[in-house]
């Protein structure tokens, strides 16, 4: 489990970051979408960080303000990221993106 102590080592390498909330449509839609774009890759990992009290500190951390939100983070440094439920051909392309320039 991610937490403020090991968050650097948990995120060492290029990580796909998806922030939800609980009661969230958008998040709980979004989340099988991620799962099928970054079952095709194998260059980064997806994690999955409810948001919480407890996870409070990665979203001051790296500025999340919104659900769902997908964080693009490599060696623990943010990258990009993007709000709201994205199509899957939208979000694949975005990602692509992203981790090519890396």
């Amino acid at each position: 489990m991610l937490s403020k102590e090991n968050y650097k080592e948990e995120l060492k390498g290029i990580n796909v970051v998806e922030v939800s909330g609980e009661s969230c449509a958008n998040c709980l839609s979004l989340m099988p979408v991620l799962t099928r774009v970054m079952s095709k890759r194998n260059d980064s990992k997806l994690l999955h960080i409810e948001a919480t009290e407890s996870t409070r500190w990665f979203m001051d951390l790296y500025d999340v303000r919104n659900v769902p939100s997908i964080l693009i983070i490599k060696d623990s440094k943010l990258i990009d990221k993007c709000y709201g439920f994205q199509p899957e051909e939208i979000l694949e392309v975005w990602i692509d993106m992203k981790i090519k320039k890396l």
